[in-house]
C-alpha cells in the first residue's frame, strides 16, 4: 500500500514562493505517476500538474502555467511542487496523488492528506 504525506504548505505573500513535498512510502515511487491537485475554498478539486512515472510532465493547468513546476526524485521517493509568483487565488488545500504508470485526470489510487496554502498580504 502506497502512502503519501504532503508538507511545505503555509502562509505566503502574493508574489512569494512555496515548495510542497510529497513523501511516499510503502512502495517504490518510480512506478507511479504523481498528480498535484488544488482545492480552493468552496470549489472542486482541480488537477494542476502531473508527472508520469518516467518524469515527463503532463500539461499544467492554465492557472499555474509558467509559475508552478513539478519535479520528482524517485531515489528519495519524493515529489515536489515548486510554486512561484503566488496569487491569492492559489489559496487552498494541495494534495498529491499517485496512480500506476501514466497520468490521469482524476482517477488516482492513492491520495495524501493535503497541505494548506494561504496566499495573503
Amino acid at each position: 500500500q502506497l502512502q503519501l504525506v504532503e508538507s511545505g504548505g503555509g502562509l505566503a505573500q502574493p508574489g512569494g514562493s512555496l515548495t510542497l513535498s510529497c513523501a511516499a512510502s510503502g512502495f517504490p515511487l518510480e512506478h507511479f505517476a504523481i498528480g498535484w491537485f488544488h482545492q480552493a475554498p468552496g470549489k472542486e478539486r482541480e488537477r494542476v500538474s502531473c508527472l508520469t512515472n518516467s518524469g515527463n510532465t503532463e500539461a499544467y493547468a492554465d492557472s499555474v502555467k509558467g509559475r508552478f513546476k513539478a519535479t520528482r526524485d524517485n531515489a528519495k521517493s519524493t515529489a515536489y511542487l515548486q510554486m512561484n509568483d503566488l496569487k491569492p487565488e492559489d489559496t487552498g488545500v494541495y494534495y498529491c496523488a499517485a496512480v500506476w504508470g501514466l497520468c490521469r485526470t482524476y482517477e488516482y489510487d492513492y491520495w495524501g492528506q493535503g497541505t494548506q496554502v494561504t496566499v495573503s498580504s
